[in-house]
C-alpha cells in the first residue's frame, strides 16, 4: 500500500525533469498510473466482501508515536477506488480538456501529488500520518485551484480554500494530539477498542469539537461552505476531482472513520444533525439563484455533502447504508456532470444556462451523459440515485424523533437537488439550438467517453444494485461499527410509503423544474443579502483584525528598534519579577559561593565593569563597539577558567566578527547624534537594572537549586557508545536532538529557495508593479 500511495509522488517527480514528454499526444498515457492503481485495489474486492482487513505497518519515528500504519477495510476500499477510478478518467479528460497548453506536464505533477495524498489520507492507521497527508490534500489543492495563476480571481479563491482547509488542518491537529494522548495511541484501530474510555475522558468535548472544525472546514459544511463555490475558478478537472469525487469527501471519511470512536453520544449526534440538516437546505436554496453552470453544481455539491453529515449524525444502520450508496451514486453523477459542463465551456465559452439551449443537436454523446447523471440525482428509477434516495427516506422515517421534521427536510432537499441536476444537465440540451452555438462541435471522445461511462455506471448499478451490495456497501457499513447485514439493496421494495415520498419527490422538483426558471434578475436579488453572508461576516472581521492590527503596529512597533527591545524586557522584569516575589515556595539565595571568589575573578569582573562604563558612557560610536567587545573576551576568559574551551573559542569567534562587522557599518553612518533626552536615559538606566538584577537573583536561585546529574551523565556515558561521538555537544545537537536541528535545517532551506526564487524572478513589463 505504502508503493501505491507513494506512485503519485513518484509520479510527480517524474514530470519535474521529464514533463516535456507529455505535453502533446502522450499526455494520455498519464492516466495509466491511476487506472493501475485501481486495478490494484480492486484486487482487494474479494477478501474485503468476506471481512478481512488488510494491514501494513512501517515505523517511522516510533518514539513519537508517528508510523506509516495503513489499514485497508471496506470504508477506506470504497473511497481508494473513487479516487483511483474517477482519477484515471480525469486524467483523461485533461489530456484533451488542457491540450497543447504550456504547463500541462505542471496540471498532472499537481494531480499526481493530490491523488497521492487523497490515498496516503483514507489508508492511514495513525493519527499523525493521516494529519500529514490532510495537509498535503490542502497544499496540492492550492495549486490546482489557482493553476491559472495570471487570473486575480484563481488566485483569490486558491488563497481562500488553503486559509479555510489550512486552518482545519490546525484544529486536525490538535484534536490529533489530543487524542492521542487521552488514548495513550495514535493507531486508529486501538482507538476503537478503547472507545468507552475516551467518550467518558473529560477531553472528550474538546476532541469532537475539533475534529468537527477540521471536518466541517474540509467537507464546506456551514458557515465554512463559502470557498468551495469560489474554487470553481479552477480547470474543470479540478472541480470534478477534487470538488465533487474526492478531497471535499476527505470530511466525511474523518467522520465516518472515528464514528466508532467518538459516536454514540448525543454531542455527536445532536451537531452533526443540526450542521449537516442546516448545510443541506441552505446550499439546495442557493441552487435556486445561481446562472452558473459551476455554481449551480457547486452549491448542490454542498448541499449533498451536507446531507452525508445529516446521515451519519443519524448514524442508523439505515442511515450509514444511505451514506455509503450516496458517496457512490454523487460521486457518479455529480462527476459526470462536472465532467459536461467542461465539455459545454470548452466548445462555447460560456456556461451561462440563461444562454445555453440546444446543444444536443451537435454533441448527443455529451447530452445523453448529462440526461443520464440529471435523472440519477434526481433519484428516478431505474438509476442508483433512486436506490440512494429510498434509503434517505427509510432513515429519517425509522429515527427516534423528529422523523415527520427529518423526512420533510430531506424531501425539500432533494427536490432542490432535483432542479439543480436538471439545470445542469438537461436544459443546456433542450429547446433551440441559439445562432451563435450553431458551428459548434462535439469534441474529442477523450472529453465525452469519461462522462457517458460515469453515467452509464449509474444506470447499471441501480439496475443490479448487487453489484455494490456485498463487495462495497456491507463492508463498508461493518467498518463503521454497524452490522452490514441489516439491509438490503434493492431497486423495488413494493407500494409503500417510502414509493409515495420518491413520487411527491420527483413530481415537486419536475413542477419547480418546468416554472421555476433561473435568471440573472434574481441572481442580482438574492446577491442583496451578501452582506449577512458568512463570507462576507468572515471578511469583516478580517478587516477589523486588520484596522486593530494597524493601531497595535503603530503604538508597540513604530519602527524604533529601541521601543520593541524597551517593550520586551519591561513585560519580562513585571511578569518574571511577580512570579518571584509571589512564590511561597521559593529557593533561598545562596551567597556563600561569592566569598570563594579567586583575586583574578575578581580583576576579569571588574574589566567587564569599566568597559561597561565606557559602552554607556561614551560619546564615540567606535569607543563604544570596543569596549562591548572587551565585555565579550572578558566573557571568554570566564569561560577558559571553569574549563569550557569550546565555549570561550565559539565566543572569541562571534566577538572578533562582531566587532569587526560593527566597525565595517559604523564608517558609513553620519557623525554620532544623541537622540535621548535626560528623562529617556534616566528611564533606560531603570529598566537596565531592574532587568540585570532579576536574572542575577534567577542565577542565583539556579545555584541553590540541587543538582541532579542524571541526565548529564547519560550523555557523557552514551554519547560516544551510541553517537561515536567525543564532543558531547555536537552529538546532543546532532543526534540527541536531531528532530529538532533538522527542522532548523528546513527553516534555513526554505529560506534559501525564497531567496533563489526571488533572485531568478523575471516579470514581464506589464507584471511589474509601476512606481511613481
Amino acid at each position: 500500500m505504502l508503493t501505491a500511495i507513494l506512485l503519485g509522488f513518484i509520479f510527480s517527480l517524474f514530470l519535474v525533469f521529464a514533463g516535456k514528454f507529455i505535453k502533446g499526444k502522450l499526455a494520455v498515457l498519464s492516466a495509466l498510473i491511476p487506472l493501475s492503481l485501481f486495478i490494484y485495489f480492486l484486487s482487494f474486492l474479494p477478501g474485503i466482501s468476506e471481512g478481512k482487513v488488510f494491514r501494513q505497518n512501517y515505523e517511522w519515528v516510533p518514539s513519537l508515536g508517528l508510523n506509516l500504519n495503513f489499514s485497508l477495510d471496506g470504508l477506506s476500499l470504497l473511497f481508494t477506488l473513487l479516487i483511483t477510478g474517477i482519477g484515471f478518467l480525469v486524467f483523461t479528460y485533461t489530456a484533451a480538456y488542457l491540450k497543447g497548453h504550456d504547463y500541462l506536464d505542471r496540471f498532472y505533477g499537481y494531480l499526481g501529488m493530490f491523488m497521492g495524498a487523497m490515498l496516503g489520507l483514507v489508508l492511514s492507521d495513525n493519527l499523525l500520518s493521516m494529519f500529514i497527508f490532510w495537509e498535503l490534500t490542502s497544499i496540492s489543492s492550492f495549486f490546482l485551484i489557482g493553476f491559472n495563476n495570471t487570473s486575480e480571481a484563481s488566485r483569490k479563491s486558491a488563497i481562500l480554500a488553503l486559509a479555510i482547509t489550512g486552518s482545519g488542518g490546525f484544529l486536525l491537529l490538535a484534536g490529533a494530539l489530543l487524542l492521542g494522548n487521552v488514548a495513550g495511541t495514535y493507531s486508529i484501530t486501538e482507538m476503537v477498542e478503547l472507545s468507552n474510555t475516551i467518550v467518558q475522558d473529560e477531553y472528550y468535548t474538546w476532541i469532537v469539537i475539533l475534529l468537527f472544525g477540521a471536518a466541517f472546514t474540509k467537507s464546506a459544511q456551514f458557515p465554512f461552505h463559502f470557498w468551495l463555490p469560489g474554487a470553481m475558478k479552477a480547470p474543470t478537472p479540478v472541480s470534478t476531482y477534487l470538488h465533487s469525487a474526492t478531497m471535499v469527501k476527505a470530511g466525511i471519511y474523518l467522520l465516518l472513520r472515528f464514528t466508532p470512536v467518538l459516536g454514540g453520544e448525543e454531542l455527536w449526534h445532536t451537531t452533526l444533525l443540526t450542521v449537516g440538516g442546516v448545510t443541506m437546505f441552505y446550499a439546495a436554496v442557493h441552487t435556486l439563484f445561481r446562472t452558473d453552470l459551476k455554481g449551480v453544481l457547486a452549491y448542490s455539491t454542498i448541499s449533498v455533502l451536507g446531507l452525508l453529515v445529516f446521515l451519519i449524525g443519524l448514524g442508523t444502520q439505515y442511515a450509514l447504508t444511505a451514506a455509503a450508496v450516496y458517496i457512490v451514486v454523487h460521486a457518479l453523477y455529480k462527476a459526470t456532470l462536472f465532467l459536461v459542463t467542461g465539455i459545454i465551456d470548452h466548445e462555447t465559452g460560456s456556461r451561462d444556462v440563461t444562454r445555453l439551449a440546444g446543444l444536443r443537436k451537435v454533441m448527443l454523446p455529451v447530452a445523453i451523459a448529462g440526461f443520464l447523471a440529471a435523472v440519477s440525482s434526481a433519484g428516478m428509477p431505474p438509476t442508483v440515485g433512486f436506490v440512494g434516495k429510498d434509503l434517505v427516506y427509510e432513515s429519517t422515517l425509522h429515527f427516534e424523533s423528529w422523523s415527520v421534521a427529518l423526512t420533510i427536510l430531506a424531501i425539500a432537499t432533494n427536490v432542490l437537488i432535483l432542479y439543480a441536476g436538471f439545470v445542469a444537465g438537461i436544459k443546456p440540451f433542450t429547446g433551440k439550438l441559439p445562432e451563435e452555438y450553431s458551428k459548434v462541435h462535439l469534441p474529442s471522445f477523450l472529453m465525452w467517453t469519461p462522462p457517458l461511462l460515469l453515467a452509464i455506471l449509474g444506470i447499471i448499478f441501480g439496475i443490479f444494485p448487487g453489484l455494490i451490495d456485498q463487495s462495497i456497501v456491507k463492508p463498508f457499513v461493518n467498518a463503521v461499527g454497524l452490522n452490514g447485514n441489516a439491509v438490503h439493496l434493492k431497486l423495488w421494495h413494493g407500494f409503500n410509503l417510502v414509493l409515495g415520498l420518491s413520487a411527491v419527490t420527483l413530481a415537486l422538483g419536475v413542477l419547480l423544474y418546468i416554472f421555476f426558471k433561473p435568471s440573472a434578475k434574481k441572481e442580482k436579488g438574492i446577491a442583496r443579502l451578501d452582506s449577512i453572508s458568512p463570507l462576507n461576516l468572515i471578511i469583516g472581521f478580517g478587516n477589523g483584525f486588520r484596522e486593530f492590527a494597524n493601531w497595535w503596529t503603530r503604538i508597540f512597533q513604530n519602527g524604533f528598534l529601541r521601543n520593541y527591545v524597551s517593550t520586551i524586557i519591561l513585560f519580562l522584569v513585571v511578569l518574571v519579577g511577580y512570579a518571584m516575589f509571589t512564590n511561597q515556595n521559593q529557593i533561598p539565595l545562596d551567597l556563600s559561593s561569592f566569598s570563594r571568589m579567586t583575586y583574578y575573578e575578581m580583576i576579569i569582573m571588574g574589566i567587564m565593569f569599566l568597559a561597561i562604563l565606557f559602552v554607556v558612557g561614551s560619546r564615540s560610536r567606535l569607543t563604544a563597539v570596543v569596549a562591548m567587545g572587551v565585555v565579550g573576551y572578558a566573557i571568554c576568559l570566564m569561560f577558559v577558567i571553569y574549563s569550557a574551551p569550546d565555549l570561550a573559542m565559539t565566543q572569541f569567534s562571534i566577538d572578533t566578527l562582531t566587532v569587526i562587522l560593527f566597525v565595517l557599518v559604523l564608517s558609513s553612518l553620519p557623525k554620532y547624534l544623541s537622540i535621548s533626552d535626560y528623562k529617556m536615559k534616566i528611564i533606560d538606566g531603570v529598566l537596565s537594572i531592574s532587568f540585570g538584577i532579576m536574572i542575577t537573583l534567577i542565577a542565583l536561585q539556579v545555584l541553590g537549586e540541587p543538582v541532579d546529574k542524571e541526565i548529564s551523565n547519560f550523555y557523557a556515558e552514551n554519547s560516544y557508545v551510541l553517537a561515536k561521538g567525543k564532543n558531547v555537544v555536537n552529538v546532543i545537537l546532532v543526534d540527541f536532538r536531531g528532530v529538532d536541528t533538522l527542522m532548523e535545517i528546513s527553516v534555513l532551506t526554505i529560506a534559501a529557495i525564497g531567496v533563489f526564487s526571488l533572485l531568478k524572478l523575471r516579470l514581464r513589463r506589464d507584471d511589474r508593479e509601476l512606481k511613481d
